[in-house]
């Protein structure tokens, strides 16, 4: 079991010029990983910068995220999971966010908690364990 990390706590901790070891450090011993398309929405920040400047500075660290956390790839078993997940939540008139059903279907696959500022929103997914940021990270 680890951790999968949302990408509204990459975005809290860069905002706050924190850094990303403020996270690692406080997670411990716990594996953390993020899911790819925390890995494409991480990107897309880069690349909505609307200046030079913030474009080089999302970048660097995006980067630093990318060589210090694992990325798990979204594959055949977390598709299953995906379909499973996206089914229940429709039928029960309770969907998420596209990217947030892939991050929560990952977590579920790979059994990690996921990590977020979302917790309302994760927290509507069966068999997710949800932790919030940063009160119990």
């Amino acid at each position: 079991m680890g951790l999968l990390i949302d990408t509204s706590v990459f975005i809290r901790i860069e905002r706050s010029g924190e850094g990303l070891e403020t996270l690692l450090e406080s997670v411990g011993d716990q594996p953390v990983f993020l899911a790819t398309i925390t890995a494409s929405e991480l990107l897309h920040g880069v690349h909505r910068a609307n200046t030079a400047v913030r474009r080089g500075r999302r970048e660097r660290f995006v980067e630093s995220i990318f060589s210090q956390v694992p990325i798990l790839s979204f594959d055949m078993e977390i598709a299953r999971v995906h379909s499973r997940l996206w089914a229940d939540l429709s039928a029960r008139g309770q969907m998420i966010g596209a990217h947030d059903l892939l991050i929560a279907a990952t977590g579920v696959t790979r059994e990690h908690s996921v990590v977020t500022n979302n917790v309302r929103e994760f927290g509507r997914v069966e068999g997710l364990d949800v932790v919030g940021w940063p009160q119990q990270a």
